[in-house]
């Protein structure tokens, strides 16, 4: 189960972590397999489910509207849409997450009619529908919005054409998939986003019958079939909470090992890592970090300042900046951060000034980082999911006691996280 026993986490930094951990399934497969799941009129199991706040409230959202739906193990879960009847979920809480608006797809497959509020997650900047809502237009649905709800429409099944989504995102080529699936015809997507969770889902509506090519690429070609059938499907591992383990051992000092990685989706993370001074080694599917890093950020050739900045897959994630910039603040050397996605991600480096680090907020976007700063402890709020793991981060490495509010956050997105630090040498608590 997640873990939300309590809002705050009381740390003492200053100890090595280390050891040996799994990383959890991906969060961003798992969410959109759920949702996928309501186009078979069957069984659909999915394994390697994380245990966490936003599966839990996916869960929630999907079984009053027919759906039998439930654990049915430890990391798995078990649909069947075969009864599905309702089109309008839960408006309270489809507003508490973003990828409540995954579902818009399959409800209009296979009932003709999504009705969705504006969805909710994280407050880190505009993250704009219009790339969703645009794909599902050319692909045959109508679209009404008034102040709070989405209203959309499908006469009989999507069909297939040529889409250019207007931006590579991630959950609107997730939702284009979903609909040209069981479309009339072939459809075309260009411009298509390509992380490791997106290849998930399309592998993983192929064992359900789909016909997609292309997986893995920026271009889509799906063929349209009639129905879809029962699958199995396992949710791959967690890039993400690889990198946050990574970054948390390196800052602290401690030796890790991560088990069960999928080595080919860490390549760009490595190599960032790598320009931050922290070197790690892979052996099969284990990641190894070593103890005692260098951590001296390493200039351009020429001796211009280093930069670190995210960009659509295989760049490096969006997702792990704000750790990429804690990590940098136990660096020698200077570094420029820059976050293109979202214009609110970085405001939270004001905790981290407070805390001892020598940063510079340049705009919304973009933040130079001098290292490396002996952190202090402090009492700070966790405003999104990874800026708040950033935020247990650098509390880790800090010397003295931290206080980290608003936890919930982070229990969000990492499975288990007080517990499986504590495993790992972390001196934390949940109150």
């Amino acid at each position: 189960m997640d873990s939300t026993a309590g809002d705050r986490f009381v740390i003492e930094g200053g100890h090595p972590i280390g050891g040996e951990v799994t990383p959890s399934g991906n969060k961003n497969e798992a969410l959109p397999l759920l949702a996928a799941s309501l186009l078979v009129s069957g069984s659909v199991v999915i394994d390697n489910v994380p245990r966490i706040r936003d599966v839990s409230t996916l869960i929630e959202l999907i079984r009053p509207l027919g759906v039998d739906i439930d654990w049915s193990g430890e990391h798995a879960v078990a649909v069947d849409a075969s009864r599905l009847r309702e089109s309008c979920p839960d408006a309270a809480l489809a507003a508490e997450i973003r990828a409540s608006f995954l579902l818009a797809a399959p409800l209009l497959a296979r009932t003709g009619l999504a009705v969705l509020p504006r969805p909710g997650g994280d407050k880190i900047g505009r993250r704009r529908l219009d790339t969703h809502l645009l794909a599902l237009r050319e692909l045959g649905a109508s679209i009404t919005l008034d102040d709070a709800y989405y209203r959309l429409k499908v006469s009989g099944r999507f069909r297939g054409t040529e889409v250019f989504l207007d931006e590579a995102s991630v959950t609107g080529t997730e939702t284009a998939v979903m609909a040209a699936a069981t479309a009339d015809g072939r459809t075309r997507l260009l411009n298509a986003a390509s992380e490791p969770h997106v290849q998930g889902l399309c592998h993983a509506l192929n064992a359900m019958g789909a016909r997609i090519r292309g997986i893995g690429s920026n271009v889509l070609e799906i063929d349209g079939v009639r129905e879809l059938h029962p699958a199995r499907h396992r949710v791959g591992p967690d890039h993400i909470e690889v990198g946050s383990f990574v970054a948390v051992a390196a800052m602290t000092g401690g030796e890790l090992r991560v088990r069960d990685v999928a080595p080919d989706h860490l390549r760009m993370i490595r190599m960032v890592f790598a320009r931050l001074g922290v070197e790690t080694a892979i052996a099969g599917t284990t990641l190894r970090v070593p103890a005692a890093q260098k951590r001296v950020i390493v200039a351009d050739i020429d001796g211009g300042i280093a930069k670190v900045d995210d960009a659509p897959w295989p760049g490096f994630p969006a997702d792990l900046t704000a750790l990429a910039l804690v990590l940098a603040t136990q660096c020698e050397g200077t570094v420029l951060i820059h976050e293109k996605l979202f214009e609110s991600r970085l405001f939270f480096v004001d905790s981290l000034i407070a805390m001892g680090a020598r940063i510079v907020l340049s705009d919304p976007h973009r933040a130079l980082v001098i290292g490396p700063s002996r952190l202090h402890g402090a009492t700070i709020v966790s405003p999104d999911i990874r800026a708040g793991m950033a935020m247990i981060a650098a509390a880790l490495a800090a010397h003295g006691r931290s206080v980290i509010r608003n936890v919930q956050q982070v229990d969000r997105g990492y499975e288990r996280v007080d517990e499986r630090l504590r495993s790992l040498g972390a001196r934390l608590a949940r109150k």
